[in-house]
């Protein structure tokens, strides 16, 4: 039963019907041509039909005395025409799934089918062949909802080959089932079937030249068939690309919420998904009229139905937690740069909820082969140069610049697979935004070769790359990431880094090698460092960890001590414990409170930034000299194997949650100190630039302009704020601008990898 657009004619079978095999246009047909794919044990004969086997191994025995390869015979051909579900089971939030069809054989996928998205009886009409050594062999069909992580297990049947009918088409209803399910009916799969002979006369392949010969009559040299199966690959690899790309972004604005319950004592907040993208806003004490004043940013991807949707939760205590409704945005009638105000009723007598919504589109996501990478085309990268020059700067403020990422391969990568070998892809993110490359399947060393292009909205963001293992059904396993922040980003130079581990603070084995590129314009990045930082989408719970509030103590501890030793230094000058000291500091601050004006405080914090920019010369004190006595190895195993412990008293729950409390404080506050000190000693050249020029435009205005100019100014600003834009979102700049500095963490897990030095031996105590 052919399909259209994907068979041609098919052969009939004795009854009339379609089983012959698949012609030149099926893109799913796989044909075992190597000696190493045909390397299986020689199966039984049945005794039913052992005559006719018996002049197959005949020709067989002539062919191998002729010179040709030996392998072992592909006694049938099994042809599938997969067509429809019924009933299938409810796996997205939506209520609908989005099903595909594995068909395997000993454990091996041979063919999968294409997903048919928001649909419980989906229709496929695809076709395909396979051929079968012996007819004992059983066929396991598994179906799937596909999700953009893991993919859900929605039941699976077999096709038993001894009890199909030879030469005849017969229609099977399979029945899904899942031990594990507790759905009694999990829906059904609709195929025919067809079990053939395949035609006596095939030939084993030679070694150079491997010929094939159809039921039909046809010849078809491999030598045809090879570029065939590339434009097969490379069509399967494009739609799968196309899902990957993004056309727009959507930015929801949470405002506030209005008229909600004031009773009781509690926390309130958001949360958002819209697919697989998730958010949760900021918690906030329980009141009528809270205000979050947070956006979040939403990809649109193609062909992407979803709803946005919308929930208030109040959380009471550590485990209980209260819905106060749930509501759906349809956000496909958004019109384009335009703002649309939604006010959403909750559940009857929890009051209302205030959304803004915008959407922007996007044009500069793309996946490309690496012979055609955009910014290799004359037309397209004078078009990105001039959108991000500086004579255009007024212009399209939110988009900041463009990266470019060609990645090559990977090499000598974890094995992973019992036979020594691993199926490896890489996972590139900027922000929010993933791309992924194709699978390399049975090696250690994969070559993609492909190119990604992405939008800039920050130009501090890091490009992080992950490289995983496809294991079949089950979740990827993680191989290594790579971390490099786009300020650091050398266009056009190859790099070879080293793979570290999943929290970037140890080596992983393999070497990944890439060529970026980043064009950005230094006015739009200077205006967006001091703009709320992009939120990341919803992640699991961080755990406790004693060695993550060790390392966070130590933090502390040694800019505590700092501090300390400064006013040591201080008091010795009062108690003049060295008298040319407290000579020269009384003398100082002598002059320095007769003579102080106030631009003389930015111009002070500037000459520190530019003692410290000589100070980082080669030669002198580095930038990552404080890094080297931080221990970023970590106990992972061993935390699980604590945590794994149950029956703990609630108390101990709850001792647990504070300590976890205290953990993200002290992770906090070691940030902003290590940030503030980055930013006085160079260690993100943008940064402290951006620095040094707000810090000159600072001492310009307070030394032309008297103070309490420049406080009416500040205060008039603040006052009018609301009025000029009653959808503002409140922020700090400054906190804003320290936000983007990385920490001592940050930037150890940014820096690559250095060369295992040569130890030598211990030396025997005496």
């Amino acid at each position: 039963m052919g399909t259209p657009d994907r068979m041609g004619t098919p052969a009939d079978s004795v009854d009339g019907s379609a089983c012959g095999t698949p012609l030149e246009k099926e893109p799913y047909t796989f044909w075992p041509t190597d000696s190493e794919d045909l390397d299986m044990p020689e199966p039984p004969v049945s005794t039913d039909i052992r005559d006719i086997f018996c002049r197959e191994l005949q020709e067989d025995n002539e062919a191998m005395a002729a010179g040709s390869l030996p392998g072992p015979i592909q006694k049938y051909l099994l042809t599938v025409n997969l067509k429809e579900g019924r009933n299938l089971v409810i796996r997205d939030r939506n209520g609908t799934s989005d099903p595909y069809v594995k068909f395997k054989l000993e454990g091996k996928t041979f063919y999968k089918s294409k997903v048919v998205y928001k649909n419980l009886n989906p229709k496929w009409s695809e076709s395909f062949s396979f051929p079968l050594q012996d007819w004992e062999q059983v066929v396991d069909v598994r179906v799937y909802d596909k999700d953009r992580t893991t993919d859900e297990f929605m039941g699976s049947s077999t096709i038993v080959i001894k009890n199909l009918e030879l030469d005849k088409t017969s229609e099977m209803v399979l029945s899904l089932e899942d031990p594990s399910s507790l759905e009694d009916d999990m829906g059904v799969i609709v195929i025919d079937t067809c079990l053939t002979f395949r035609d006596a006369t095939i030939k084993r392949p030679k070694r150079h030249q491997k010929n094939r010969r159809f039921r039909g009559g046809q010849n078809q040299k491999g030598d045809q068939s090879q570029p065939q199966d590339k434009d097969q690959t490379q069509g399967s690899a494009e739609a799968t690309n196309m899902s990957q790309l993004w056309s727009g972004v959507f930015g929801i604005t949470l405002l506030e919420g209005q008229d909600m319950p004031e009773y009781g004592q509690g926390n309130v907040y958001v949360r958002y998904r819209l697919g697989e993208q998730k958010y949760k806003s900021k918690n906030l004490c329980v009141q009528a009229n809270p205000r979050w004043r947070e956006k979040f940013d939403f990809n649109k991807y193609e062909n992407w139905l979803e709803l946005l949707q919308v929930e208030v939760f109040v959380k009471r205590g550590r485990k209980s937690e209260e819905s106060w409704g749930m509501f759906e945005v349809d956000l496909s009638k958004l019109p384009v740069n335009t703002q649309q105000l939604y006010t959403q009723a909750l559940d009857p007598g929890k009051g209302r909820l205030i959304l803004l919504a915008t959407f922007n589109p996007c044009s500069e996501v793309s996946i490309s082969d690496i012979n055609k990478p955009p910014l290799e085309q004359p037309d397209e990268k004078d078009q990105i140069l001039e959108k991000y020059s500086l004579k255009n700067s007024h212009k399209s403020v939110r988009e900041v610049g463009f990266l470019q990422v060609k990645v090559f391969n990977a090499t000598d990568l974890t094995s992973t697979d019992l036979n020594g070998k691993s199926d490896p892809f890489c996972v590139l993110e900027l922000g929010n935004s993933k791309l992924q490359t194709h699978t390399i399947y049975k090696t250690l060393s994969p070559e993609w070769n492909e190119v990604f292009t992405f939008p800039i909205k920050d130009i501090h963001d890091v490009l992080e790359l992950k490289v995983f293992d496809e294991d079949g059904d089950k979740a990827p396993d993680f191989l290594g990431r790579v971390a490099i922040p786009l300020l650091s980003v050398q266009n056009g130079q190859q790099v070879t880094r080293g793979l570290k581990n999943e929290n970037l603070r140890g080596p992983a084995k393999g070497t990944i090698s890439l060529v970026m590129e980043v064009h950005y314009n230094p006015v739009r990045a200077g205006i967006k460092t001091f703009k709320p930082k992009e939120e990341k989408f919803m992640e699991d719970n961080r755990k406790f960890s004693k060695k993550v509030l060790a390392q966070n103590i130590y933090r502390v501890r040694k800019i505590t001590l700092a501090v300390l030793h400064m006013l040591q230094y201080i008091k010795s000058c009062f108690q003049w414990e060295s008298t040319q000291r407290s000579i020269i500091a009384f003398l100082t601050f002598m002059v320095m409170v007769w003579t102080w004006e106030l631009f003389m405080m930015p111009i002070f914090l500037l000459l520190l930034i530019g003692w410290n920019y000589f100070q980082v010369t080669p030669g002198r004190v580095s930038s990552n000299q404080d890094l080297t006595n931080m221990n970023m190895t970590d106990d992972e195993e061993e935390d699980e194997k604590e945590s794994g412990k149950k029956g703990l008293m609630e108390k101990i729950h709850m001792v647990q949650e504070i300590i976890i409390t205290v953990q993200n404080i002290l992770d906090e506050i070691a940030c902003i100190g290590e940030r503030v000190k980055n930013t006085f000693n160079w260690s993100v050249p943008f940064l402290s630039c951006l620095a040094c020029l707000v810090l000159f435009v600072a001492t310009a205005a307070l030394y032309y302009i008297p103070l309490r100019y420049i406080i009416l100014i500040w205060g008039v600003n603040k006052f009018t704020k609301k009025l000029r834009n009653p959808y503002a979102i409140d922020n700090n700049e400054i906190l804003d601008f320290i936000k983007r500095v990385p920490s001592d963490v940050q930037k150890v897990q940014y820096s690559e990898l250095r060369a295992p030095s040569v130890q030598s031996p211990p030396r025997r105590r005496r």
